[in-house]
């Protein structure tokens, strides 16, 4: 794909933004669990290496090699695992009571998936091989 790489540093950007936007409500604590901030929950900051991840990726989006976007689809594909990981861990309800799941949560999974599907698209050009006389 022609704009992957650009496509995927905006979601990159979309997903710093979202982690510090809430994920759940909790009724009973009345606590927002946030990406960075879990609001004195045990669930500490979710989205420290989902972070982490993304950086790499970003790093990996601008670096026009053929080993950078194959150790992206590597870091797109941890990324993409803890915050499927973060996701179900959010959204059970735990002693019978369910957490309120707010948007950011859903956009968190989507911009994930989408910082992958770009990352499995690269747009490199590969010079031709040559074959041997």
């Amino acid at each position: 794909m022609k704009y992957s790489h650009y496509i995927g540093v905006l979601l990159i950007i979309g997903f710093v933004i979202v982690a510090y936007m809430p994920w759940i409500y909790i009724p009973s604590l009345q606590v927002y669990v946030k990406g960075m901030d879990s609001g004195g929950t045990i669930f500490g900051k979710p989205a420290l290496f989902n972070l982490f991840c993304c950086t790499l990726s970003l790093v990996f989006f601008l670096v026009p090699k053929v080993w950078a976007k194959r150790a992206n689809i590597f870091s797109a594909a941890v990324n993409m695992a803890w915050a499927f990981k973060n996701f179900i861990l959010l959204s059970i309800c735990r002693g019978g009571e369910c957490a309120t799941h707010l948007p950011g949560l859903y956009i968190m999974m989507g911009l994930c998936i989408g910082i992958f599907v770009m990352a499995i698209l690269p747009d490199l050009k590969v010079p031709p091989h040559k074959t041997a006389p």
